[in-house]
């Protein structure tokens, strides 16, 4: 969507040490128990997975379903934007942990927290935060999570990972919606007492909108906002909450600006329109909620238009707007967070952030503020120490400006998407990205799994999301010389399915 970002950045000043990774000997590559660099490209030497993988997976199976295991990792030695399987197997990770990886595989900066002395009661006790939080818990927050906040969001509260910090940005939309149609009063001795039962007044019969091909997680309530694959909704009941169409734009963009305004405007008219279905129905929207760009149903963005006309629904209807930055935030696209390119009149009433962000949790504007205690709650309500790691990589991301480094690499990255798709349309289309996030289609789902498959066997490893769509998510300490990688292989899986 956003194709051209900034160039000319400084280098990127080293964080690694001038030994490799990989050491030859006369059996072939030894691989060091401690990593100083990564390896100067990948290697294969089985197929992956490998046989250690599938021992181990037949090993693991009895005790719980393995479909979804694609091999098993080596930690130890997986380093910097390089990931080791058990099989001795070293692969460039364009997926990074499903794009929750933000400055790669062991590095040296997130060791030191682990070893300083200072943090070793944050490592080794794990409090109830919202009732016994640490003493330098305030100091953590304000170094960590309050110095990245979204432009005027000044409230944040921390969760365990994506889906809960959802379910809890639904609560305080819930919660404050209520508050507002109350004007302020204390809730009637009625809605107190119907409130145990499952019963209104207590339980209001109120809903949230969510789009087409949304995904926000697995838990029941985001399980509702979610419309992507079968696997994750099958059996599982779901409230009836109103579904609007995402803009479906077509690409290239700049040649077809009016075909996608046209679509942008029949989606934001589709959700006016539910708002009013609903409204009569007897169970109006309390909260709308969106990506900014649709991950895992296919890399779907739209453009600052769009996400400035929802804005502006929600605040004629008195909605709340919950921007889910769960797979875009921590600097994926350049900026710290997705929807700061979309130059909003206000900011969102709530964000959600989880993955880069070692942690999960919700950003929200006063108003949204939950006003008693033990509103928006659980034991643990994240992990202070991940606040720790969280403020390392901020501090990292700073030192070695990854923001402007993101954004110019991942120009780089669609630049060769681009570029495969203009020598072979009859197989790559909609080449898109922001910074470290990209994303190819191909015509059908086998074609798509067959190129990931055979990029897997040159060493790069890959995702997918959507029906068709290979998904690139990349860490944010990715360089040009790991794109060049990629373009050799890419070239090469594509050349083989022409």
């Amino acid at each position: 969507m956003f194709t051209r970002l900034l160039r000319n950045v400084p280098p990127f000043r080293r964080i690694v040490g001038v030994r490799s990774y990989l050491k030859s000997s006369p059996a072939g590559y030894s691989v060091t128990e401690t990593p100083e660099a990564e390896p100067s490209a990948p290697v294969v030497v089985t197929t992956v997975p490998g046989p250690k993988s599938l021992a181990l997976k037949q090993e693991l199976d009895p005790i719980q379903n393995t479909d979804a295991i694609q091999f098993f990792v080596d930690y130890k030695k997986s380093y910097g934007n390089y990931i080791a399987d058990v099989d001795g197997n070293f692969l460039l990770d364009l997926y990074t942990q499903i794009a929750s990886v933000p400055i790669g595989y062991n590095h040296p900066r997130m060791t030191q927290v682990l070893k300083d002395p200072d943090n070793l009661s944050t490592f080794v006790n794990r409090p109830a935060l919202g009732i016994f939080p640490p003493s330098d818990f305030v100091q953590t927050l304000a170094d960590s999570l309050l110095s990245v906040a979204p432009p005027g969001m000044r409230q944040v509260i921390t969760m365990g990972c994506g889906a809960c910090s959802i379910e809890n940005g639904m609560k305080a939309a819930f919660m404050a919606y209520r508050r507002n149609e109350r004007g302020g009063k204390p809730p009637s001795k009625e809605e107190l007492d119907s409130c145990l039962i499952n019963q209104a007044p207590g339980c209001p019969d109120l809903s949230v909108l969510s789009f087409k091909n949304a995904f926000h997680g697995r838990t029941m309530g985001a399980l509702a906002l979610t419309h992507t694959k079968w696997n994750q909704k099958l059996d599982c009941p779901s409230p009836d909450w109103p579904i609007a169409s995402f803009p479906q734009l077509k690409y290239p963009l700049q040649d077809f600006v009016s075909e996608n305004s046209t679509e942008e405007k029949r989606c934001l008219a589709q959700v006016e329109d539910l708002i009013a279905q609903y409204r009569k129905k007897g169970k109006p929207v309390a909260c709308v909620i969106t990506e900014p760009l649709q991950c895992e149903g296919g890399d779907n963005f739209a453009s600052p238009q769009f996400f400035q006309g929802l804005q502006d629904i929600c605040k004629k209807n008195s909605i709340y707007l919950l921007i889910d930055e769960v797979q875009t935030g921590a600097g994926a696209t350049g900026k710290f967070w997705l929807h700061e390119h979309f130059n909003l009149r206000e900011p969102p009433d709530i964000v959600t952030f989880s993955k880069k962000m070692m942690l999960g949790g919700l950003y929200f504007r006063d108003h949204m503020r939950p006003t008693e205690g033990y509103r928006i709650m659980n034991t643990w309500l994240g992990d202070p120490s991940k606040v720790v790691m969280l403020r390392e990589v901020i501090n990292v991301i700073k030192e070695d400006s990854l923001l402007q480094r993101t954004a110019d690499t991942g120009a780089y990255l669609l630049q060769v998407l681009e570029e495969a798709q203009k020598k072979n349309p009859s197989l790559l289309s909609k080449a898109r990205g922001i910074g470290a996030i990209a994303a190819v289609d191909f015509p059908d789902g086998p074609t798509r799994d067959k190129a990931l498959a055979k990029m897997r066997e040159l060493g790069v490893h890959l995702g997918t999301c959507g029906t068709a769509t290979l998904r690139l998510r990349p860490t944010l300490t990715l360089e040009k010389k790991h794109v060049d990688i990629f373009a050799d292989r890419f070239n090469q899986v594509i050349k083989q399915l022409s």
